[in-house]
């Protein structure tokens, strides 16, 4: 049991959630579920395809039968002659040195490891060229062989490209949040210009041109150092760009929450140019679906915007709610659970056919609309059009001539990590004593699914199959009550009690894989005193091979503050009526 545990869980997913609802339903409907992803082929082929500006009309294949110009160049992570990276001695880096070729192992260690604080450059050349191709990998952020201790997360590496010496970047975004990874969390993502291959492999074919020079540098703004950092950098050196060759800009911003009353804004700038793409990460503060919000954009200066959607997943060119899926030109590489109350969505679109052009400015901007629970509506009733409170992140993508004007600059990875939203979390691993279970056997096990350990109960059988896990409320306000639980092939099916009252359904704890999950179980305004969560095990899913349970924590969540402002709640007892918002 504790063998399998161990393995690594690179490409874990959950089950597709439910889509979501549209303006003019008076309630979420929930089509079938589902996921899509493109196989090989399409791998291959959308790296042939480049994010130029100027596509050739029979597209980018027939591009390639016609004559290039220029010289085909790298940059590179590859060691070379007379370089110490290892070993424990003075580290000597040369760039300019040639490639070593022998036979010494030394020969093969073709990375770097950056320690906190630290900033790495990657390219630093003289131009006119034109940036075709980039491909990074480096460790995940769990420990390992290579890096006991774990590394940084892409969402702490902060990547920063310059042009011309310009000393404002033009490319400022988190390096996970470029390649369309948002919350720090490694996913596959099969795009035209951005191919993130098995969650680890990191390529962008975006085009980007510079006149002078061209310089790439990641910043480790992680308190763990940057783990095998591998890169190749491939440009074309030119003996001169067209006069009117746009720039190549990526700009993150954030709003952790969402300011209320103002639109999310995404890119606004003045210039000449295109728009050609946009990632957009979510964190909900509310029950239910966060995505009836239209995008609003303004082009050239205009009062009004002129482009004007029709909600956040029509944007991305989904339907009926957004799910896991990865195309060339949109997808959704994360989606963890449908209507929860901090539930995580991260999305790409690329405007490649569709660029948005603009000649004096653009702006781009998101509603923050949806539905929420009926115990944050001044009504105590829910409804498809309420202003939602959640935590927005973004990167723009656009192309220009001339400066821009847009003003954002990303934070330090401190202040992009995501608040936390647990009033109180009890790690179940506390708890393995046979007080606290029924017949079988309990131990804290470490999964790679989480940073601390989880408990893991072994009943031979569901009769006498039980798990405590007592807690203390020090104050009365709306929480959550929610479990993080271990879904795997040998769990078995269990009920929920709350001080002997039952909470919900049964909960089913199998899955084909080993995954984590949430499960949602009430919201409620306890009184200050002491509680008890028990799982009582009723049985199994059929497919499932054992009664087994994984419970990481239990945990009290934060309900927006608005909750306590209206506080349709706060004199119910939960105890005669217990009440889950979806």
């Amino acid at each position: 049991m504790t063998d399998r545990f161990s393995s690594r869980l690179q490409n874990a997913s959950v089950p597709s959630p439910p889509a979501s609802s549209r303006h003019e339903r008076t309630s979420p409907v929930f089509p079938s579920q589902g996921s899509r992803r493109l196989g090989s082929v399409l791998l291959v082929l959308a790296a042939l395809v480049t994010a130029s500006p100027r596509v050739p009309a029979g597209g980018p294949l027939e591009g390639l039968a016609k004559p290039q110009e220029g010289r085909s160049m790298r940059a590179t992570s590859t060691m070379r002659v007379g370089e110490m990276r290892r070993g424990g001695v003075e580290r000597k880096l040369d760039p300019a040195a040639e490639p070593r070729g022998d036979l010494d192992e030394a020969s093969n260690w073709d990375n770097f490891r950056v320690a906190p604080g630290q900033t790495h450059v990657l390219m630093d050349e003289q131009g006119p060229g034109v940036i075709t191709h980039l491909w990074l990998t480096f460790l995940g952020p769990e420990p390992q062989t290579w890096a006991p201790q774990g590394s940084a997360n892409h969402q702490e590496m902060l990547l920063r490209i310059y042009w011309d010496g310009n000393p404002r970047p033009a490319v400022e975004a988190p390096v996970g949040d470029f390649f369309a990874n948002c919350f720090g969390r490694r996913s596959e993502v099969i795009s035209t210009p951005v191919i993130v291959e098995d969650a680890d492999s990191y390529n962008c074919f975006w085009h980007m041109p510079f006149r002078k020079s061209a310089r790439i540098e990641i910043e480790n703004q992680s308190d763990q150092p940057i783990g095998l950092l591998y890169y190749n950098i491939d440009w074309i050196k030119k003996d001169h760009l067209p006069d009117d060759a746009p720039y190549f800009y990526a700009q993150y911003r954030q709003e952790y929450p969402v300011q209320q009353g103002q639109d999310y804004v995404v890119l606004e700038t003045t210039g000449r140019g295109h728009y050609v793409g946009t990632v957009l990460a979510v964190r909900t503060r509310s029950p239910a679906w966060f995505g009836e919000g239209d995008e609003k954009i303004y082009i050239d200066g205009e009062a009004k915007p002129s482009i004007w959607g029709t909600g956040t997943e029509d944007y991305f060119l989904s339907a009926w709610g957004l799910k896991r899926t990865s195309t060339p030109y949109f997808g959704v590489p994360y989606f963890d659970q449908w209507g929860i109350l901090g539930g995580h969505t991260s999305a790409y679109r690329w405007h490649i056919h569709d660029p948005l052009v603009f000649n004096t400015g653009i702006k781009v901007t998101f509603e923050h609309f949806g539905w929420i629970s009926p115990d944050e509506n001044p009504d105590y009733k829910s409804t498809s059009w309420n202003e939602r409170e959640d935590d927005y992140a973004s990167v723009a993508f656009w192309y220009q001539t001339g400066a821009p004007t847009f003003a954002a600059r990303a934070p330090h990875a401190r202040e992009r990590k995501l608040p936390g939203l647990e009033r109180l979390t009890i790690r179940a691993a506390e708890f393995a004593e046979e007080r606290y279970h029924g017949i079988g056997s309990a131990m804290p096990q470490q999964l790679p699914l989480y940073p601390d350990k989880q408990l893991l109960y072994k009943p031979p059988q569901p009769d006498g199959a039980w798990l405590e896990i007592p807690f203390e409320v020090q104050k009365k306000e709306p929480l959550r009550l929610l479990l993080n639980m271990t879904q795997s092939y040998d769990f078995g099916t269990y009920q929920a009690f709350l001080n002997g009252v039952k909470i919900g359904g049964e909960l089913d704890f199998y899955h084909a894989e080993i995954v984590d999950r949430e499960y949602h179980l009430l919201d409620f305004w306890p009184e200050p005193g002491a509680y008890t969560l028990r799982l009582e095990c009723t049985g199994k899913n059929v497919q499932s091979r054992g009664y087994y349970c994984g419970l990481e924590s239990v945990r009290l969540r934060q309900r927006r503050p608005r909750v306590t402002e209206m506080g349709h709640d706060q004199d119910k007892d939960w105890r005669q009526e217990p009440r889950l918002y979806r």
